[in-house]
């Protein structure tokens, strides 16, 4: 069993306060999968170029990724440059090169539509349910979106949304998407619309999950040090998504786990710049960051004395 991820596989040229980096690895597929791969097996779907380096992705197959599903078509690739500001929460995009990606029509291989746990990147949702067409009976369908989709096709993506189990956006998308301020009631206001779950990003302060009559929150991790935000809510949902497949269980104490491993790979992604830091990830290092998490946020408490009279 693997998971299926259907997205982008791009290069980011990336400015930051504290360095940059040129035409490194970037993409939804690509920071998704360098995430879930840690934890489990991952089938990728996406276009490239002809200038991409596919070799740079040997560390994803080297884990078990299937790269099959990667077309590979005549032109240029998926290209990003953008120049991020001190705080590191606001971005300036320099350049967007859509490059074969313009023209991407997912085809899932024959080997892939059996897949249980379906991730779909943040493209068109137009073409996000057709590729739930041509998968045979997904268990969880996870689905990330933005505002440009949900300004521009809304009604589609809507449709979209009666086929999804887990949707991932940020604070500001759910607010925009439900046309309510509260995140609580906008996230239920997406619930009646088909997920079960929705998975509110707030970047560095984290990520609420809210499901049917509970709601958990995941702090970001604080970081001494953080040189590249880009891509870190991909690698969020792939460690969220990866740790469900390998538990292969969606339960209630699942879901609270799998937001502490997606909270932990996001943080590693900023650690260094495209997927570095998560290409070097060993068992010690996930193990010793989610023990890190645990211990910040438990507490137990206390049953005042009682009061006399």
């Amino acid at each position: 069993m693997s998971i299926l991820c259907v997205g982008s596989v791009a290069l980011d040229s990336v400015e930051t306060p504290f360095g940059s980096a040129e035409r490194v690895l970037g993409g939804s597929a690509v920071f998704f999968s360098a995430a879930a791969t840690v934890f489990h097996s991952v089938q990728m779907v996406g276009v490239v170029g002809d200038d991409y380096p596919l070799d740079r992705l040997d560390f994803l197959t080297a884990r078990g990724a299937d790269l099959s599903g990667i077309e590979r078509a005549s032109g240029e690739s998926f290209f990003w440059s953008g120049r991020y500001h001190y705080d590191m929460n606001s971005r300036d995009t320099l350049e967007t090169k859509l490059g074969v990606f313009a023209d991407f029509e997912p085809k899932i291989p024959d080997a892939f539509r059996g897949a249980r746990y379906v991730f779909l990147g943040n493209i068109d949702p137009t073409l996000q349910l057709d590729v739930l067409d041509q998968v045979e009976a997904p268990e969880v369908v996870a689905c990330d979106t933005m505002n440009y989709w949900i300004e521009g096709s809304r009604e589609t993506l809507l449709t979209l949304l009666e086929r999804v189990d887990i949707l991932l956006l940020n604070d500001e998308e759910v607010r925009q998407l439900a046309d309510e301020v509260n995140l609580l009631k906008a996230a239920r206001w997406v619930q009646a619309r088909g997920p079960r779950i929705v998975i509110v990003k707030k970047g560095e302060h984290g990520a609420i999950l809210f499901a049917d009559g509970w709601l958990f929150y995941a702090p970001g991790f604080p970081l001494e040090e953080v040189f590249d935000p880009t891509g870190a809510g991909d690698a969020f949902a792939g460690g969220f998504m990866g740790h469900l497949a390998r538990a292969d269980s969606t339960s209630p104490a699942e879901l609270r786990r799998a937001m502490v491993y997606g909270s932990a790979l996001g943080s590693f992604a900023c650690e260094r710049f495209s997927v570095d830091r998560l290409r070097d990830l060993g068992a010690a290092d996930i193990h010793d960051r989610v023990e890190a998490f645990r211990q910040i946020t438990a507490f137990e408490t206390r049953v005042p004395a009682e009061e006399h009279v």
